[in-house]
């Protein structure tokens, strides 16, 4: 008899969850076991309950994704996590490999391309996609790419990349369910980290480093 992994989702999107499930109940060798909305929920179930697999968004209210891969692996080391998000690979999934991630896909993938990165998971191997791994390589000794890597917290790059997006503070602030001041004190940190003086030059440094 095969063994069943059983999955946690961690999504603050509940119709997004929903079809995860649809896609993962295919799958004979896998379950949905549980849900959370938040980072902080997902941890508190973890904490709680025992998991195969994590899949696990990156933007949702409150904590980040990536703040909570780095608390959920201190919590479980040896946990696999499947990054799932809406962002572009060449925006986040370096950082979420670094932060612990075993994967990294976009929301936009192939369902075929989402079971087979969770078997691969399942068997305690990684999960690199085909244009990840051409790009890793091609950028292999950037100093810019190193630079924002090693400079920005998790927060700071994703508000970096936000405001770069075009997204006014006050929007970056309500979907991060933060502050504008908040939000403000994060680009400052940014802009000084980055030696940069405004949102102009924040989003030239993006688009040349292919962050939006």
């Amino acid at each position: 008899m095969s063994t069943v992994n059983r999955i946690i989702i961690a999504d603050d999107h509940v119709i997004f969850r929903e079809g995860l499930k649809q896609v993962i109940a295919t799958t004979a060798n896998m379950i949905v076991a549980d849900e959370a909305g938040t980072g902080q929920e997902l941890l508190q179930k973890v904490q709680e309950h025992d998991y195969d697999l994590v899949i696990l968004d990156i933007s949702m209210p409150g904590r980040n994704g990536l703040d909570t891969l780095i608390d959920l692996k201190r919590l479980r080391p040896k946990l696999p996590v499947l990054v799932l998000s809406m962002h572009p690979e060449e925006q986040y999934a370096l950082r979420a490999y670094k932060s612990g991630a075993s994967g990294y896909l976009t929301k936009g993938s192939p369902t075929s391309e989402l079971i087979d990165a969770l078997q691969k998971l399942a068997l305690g191997k990684k999960y690199v996609s085909a244009d990840l791994a051409e790009s890793m390589v091609s950028g292999l000794g950037e100093p810019t790419q190193t630079e924002i890597q090693h400079s920005l917290s998790n927060r700071e790059y994703q508000v970096l990349c936000m405001i770069a997006s075009g997204k006014p503070v006050g929007k970056v602030a309500e979907e991060l369910s933060l502050s504008v001041k908040t939000i403000s004190t994060y680009r400052s940190h940014i802009l000084r980290k980055l030696n940069m003086h405004n949102n102009s030059e924040l989003t030239r440094f993006a688009i040349e480093n292919n962050l939006v």
